[in-house]
């Protein structure tokens, strides 16, 4: 089983009687014997996850694409990635995630409200284990910011896509932020990341 980018907004999953778990209604095409079912919302396993879903209104639906043969995945027209993991931890914005591969455990997260007109609020998916992560960026492909123990980085929540390493995330309110895109349409908060690592932001925010 292998995650290809197919181009700059197609992913293709290629199969040999194995399986993937996807962001429901993203499969726009297949190639060979495949099945499809629920796979719950991706924070957990079981009636705990239900329970988080419903808790937090989280709406990461996911589903799982099972068989042999190849199955093509795109979503709005965004941007694919893939990265792959080799048994460590990778902090997505739940709405970025796209398709996950391998032996793959995941967490949701509440992280805070994000805007402040819309109050919206931001879920991080904790992706941990062995396999392939494919991730979703709007405006263009995403760009990969590294942090180090001299220079904290402080992102807008609506351009957070990723973080990976030994990476700590705390919240600040800029007054001074807030007060140049005005009170109205400000953030409620910035995301600051200090410690040792990367951290990957999309060129438009959501």
């Amino acid at each position: 089983m292998q995650l290809v980018q197919r181009s700059k907004r197609v992913l293709e999953a290629h199969l040999d009687n194995s399986s993937v778990r996807a962001l429901s209604g993203s499969m726009v095409a297949y190639e060979g014997q495949i099945s499809f079912k629920s796979a719950g919302f991706g924070g957990g396993e079981g009636v705990l996850a239900g329970v988080k879903q419903r808790a937090t209104g989280e709406g990461l639906s996911l589903m799982e694409c099972s068989g042999a043969g190849v199955v093509y995945f795109a979503h709005d027209a965004a941007q694919v990635t893939v990265v792959d993991l080799t048994g460590d931890t990778l902090q997505v914005e739940s709405e970025q995630l796209l398709v996950l591969a391998g032996d793959l455990s995941t967490n949701v997260t509440f992280a805070g409200v994000r805007g402040m007109s819309t109050g919206q609020g931001l879920f991080t998916t904790t992706v941990t284990g062995r396999g392939q992560v494919g991730l979703l960026s709007r405006g263009g492909p995403l760009i990969h910011l590294e942090v180090n123990p001299q220079y904290p980085l402080v992102v807008d929540p609506d351009a957070f896509v990723c973080a990976r390493g030994a990476l700590s995330q705390s919240f600040v309110t800029d007054v001074s932020w807030r007060s140049a895109v005005g009170q109205g349409g400000g953030e409620a908060f910035s995301l600051r990341w200090d410690g040792t690592g990367v951290v990957s932001i999309q060129p438009a925010e959501r």
